[in-house]
């Protein structure tokens, strides 16, 4: 999703001031801006944090960062990315097996692993059930990872339901009784695909796999549901994960609770704890100002407040991470740790409302290196491609050399010039007569503002006027899945590392707000371009194999699906993600690894001398 207030978890990103967090799709929303001094909020062996807006709590629907930073503590998937570095490892599965023709997967799980509450023992059961409501569940936004990503066999059916906001949705879900996921024994479930996919172990690994009792909630055919499901989403998620659901009041705070018969290793904390905020700024008085949080991160120390020159006696480790120290801050010095996380950050258009010669008017207004050094203080890295270069075809200095060779509207140079000569000659639009559209962006960003105010004023001169407006985060997500956006600022984090986790936000077909639970809000069609996104698309679909051969042409069609991008500008790139973390030296904390610290769990974490 990405998610981080809040596609996502994974996906959709957002950056609270100048880094970011990783953002999100919608739900509740609103900020709050009480500037809480209560100084008891990290008294005692409770781990104390701030959290931005959140959606909901039940895997399946989450995709922002704020929702699955929780949901990472209450529940576990099968497979797992030990404190969010990238090699996937078994959580709840003991041991896997793979056909000869990699098309069926077996796996096996521990014995004994608890549900909390009443709710007993894990079994293939609770898998086939957890794997169905994915695949078949009108609350699902994530069917896809299922049906078409993994591509687990199935046959398909659209079904019609009345979303939140009282309108009808169409979606396609699995047909019930036709997904290929069954029960093989009380500890052994089988998965069989379509075609082999070279990271099915990687995508079991992420949250909407996670595993619930069966039949906890009736939202798919053959349950009944033992509670509503708003209970279940909102009030009384059950999982097996190291923490249990503590409380959770929308907009205010959020609290788990150490699980006693977790399986694997028992939380040092006894509790988390996680005050919402949406304003950088009182998120920044809250952690540092006041010190009622444990850990904070980059989204705790807006823009406006931070300075590179305060990190000091760095260290790079074996993952290429900076440690070191952070300050003085308020009088303190903390730990510091910095990861380049598989994130991207982008402008979006709604290509229904922005003509193509304005998107491409306003690429050649940016420069993403003047923007990352000014406006974000040098956080995060800047981007000419929607894939991160860590898992570009062929890697980052692969990243640098094709878009140095090849990106249409200046490596690292604005040209205003070509801006205002594109609109005079391809446009109805001049001087007197300027072409206006609006920028939203979110409200607890300090930083996007003052990007979009940038690019703003030199798109003056082309004869463009862009107005910048601020959204509450699941207003600007709520707006854009009905297509009521212009253009908008949003980021994905991976749910798993590779280009195709990427680059399907840029099929055509899922940018479509007509239809239900867009990836993204670009409405991308009935272009040269849209046409060569999506036959790229469907070359990586007919070679998912994790084959030499099959990787060589998906890496081709990586590279034409960023070259269509950048041919129709419907996502201007602009950062790729510094994740920072700053922690009081009474906690000991693991380092987290690229898929950023909303994939880790804090069971692990221990307060000394607090």
């Amino acid at each position: 999703m990405t998610d981080t207030d809040n596609l996502t978890r994974r996906r959709f990103l957002k950056a609270t001031g100048g880094a970011a967090s990783a953002a999100a799709v919608a739900g509740c929303t609103g900020d709050n801006n009480n500037n809480n001094n209560n100084n008891n909020q990290n008294s005692g062996n409770q781990l104390s944090l701030i959290n931005s807006t959140m959606t909901t709590l039940d895997p399946i629907k989450a995709t922002d960062t704020a929702s699955g930073t929780v949901i990472q503590q209450i529940f576990d998937p099968l497979m797992n990315y030990p404190n969010a570095k990238t090699n996937v490892k078994k959580l709840i599965a003991k041991s896997h097996s793979l056909s000869e023709d990699k098309r069926t997967y077996t796996l096996k799980l521990k014995e004994g692993v608890q549900f909390h509450g009443d709710y007993g023992e894990v079994t293939a059961e609770d898998v086939v059930y957890s794997w169905k409501r994915l695949a078949m569940s009108k609350n699902s936004r994530r069917a896809y990872f299922v049906l078409s990503s993994i591509g687990v066999k199935h046959e398909t059916k659209t079904v019609t339901y009345t979303n939140s906001d009282g309108e009808e949705e169409e979606m396609t879900v699995a047909k019930p009784g036709s997904l290929a996921v069954r029960k093989k024994g009380k500890y052994e479930v089988e998965m069989e695909l379509e075609e082999p996919f070279h990271s099915t172990l990687e995508m079991l690994a992420y949250t909407s796999f996670a595993v619930i009792p069966k039949g906890i909630v009736g939202d798919i055919e053959g349950a009944d549901g033992e509670m509503k499901y708003s209970k279940f989403a909102t009030k009384n998620p059950i999982g097996a994960g190291p923490f249990k659901f503590g409380k959770w009041q929308s907009n205010q705070e959020a609290k788990v609770d150490k699980f006693e018969d977790y399986h694997g290793e028992k939380a040092k904390v006894d509790s988390v704890h996680w005050k919402i905020f949406s304003d950088s700024q009182t998120r920044y008085t809250y952690a540092f100002q006041n010190q009622n949080v444990d850990i904070a991160y980059d989204g705790d120390l807006p823009t406006s407040q931070y300075n590179p020159k305060k990190i000091k006696n760095t260290s790079t480790d074996d993952l290429g991470r900076t440690v070191g120290k952070y300050g003085p801050v308020e009088g303190n010095t903390l730990d510091y740790l910095g990861v380049s996380t598989i994130g991207s950050y982008y402008i979006g258009f709604n290509t229904n409302a922005v003509p193509k010669p304005v998107r491409k008017a306003v690429a050649y207004a940016v420069n993403q290196e003047t923007i990352v050094k000014e406006i974000f203080k040098q956080r995060g890295e800047p981007s000419y491609h929607f894939t991160p270069p860590m898992i570009y075809p062929g890697g980052a200095k692969q990243y640098e050399q094709h878009a140095k060779n090849n990106y249409p509207y200046g490596y690292n140079e604005e040209q205003l010039q070509k801006a205002q000569k594109l609109i005079e000659e391809e446009t109805e639009y001049g001087k007197g007569n300027p072409f206006k559209f609006t920028f939203t962006v979110y409200q607890s960003s300090s930083t996007w503002p003052k990007v979009g105010k940038l690019i703003r004023d030199k798109l003056q001169s082309a004869h463009i006027e862009m107005n910048v407006e601020k959204a509450p985060f699941s207003t600007l997500l709520q707006r854009g899945r009905k297509g009521n956006l212009e253009a908008y600022s949003l980021g994905w984090i991976m749910d798993w590392p590779a280009p195709d986790n990427f680059l399907q936000l840029l099929y055509p077909p899922l940018t479509d707000t007509s239809k239900s639970s867009p990836i993204s809000y670009t409405n991308w069609s009935g272009t040269e371009a849209s046409k060569q996104a999506t036959d790229a698309w469907d070359k990586i679909q007919n070679n998912t194999a994790p084959t030499d051969a099959a990787t060589k042409k998906r890496n081709e069609a990586y590279v034409a699906m960023e070259e269509a991008n950048w041919d129709d500008v419907v996502f201007l790139n602009m950062y790729h993600d510094l994740s920072e973390r700053f922690t009081y030296e009474h906690v000991d904390a693991p380092k987290y690894g690229g898929a950023d610290y909303s994939r880790q769990m804090y069971n692990k974490v221990q307060l000394n001398n607090k």
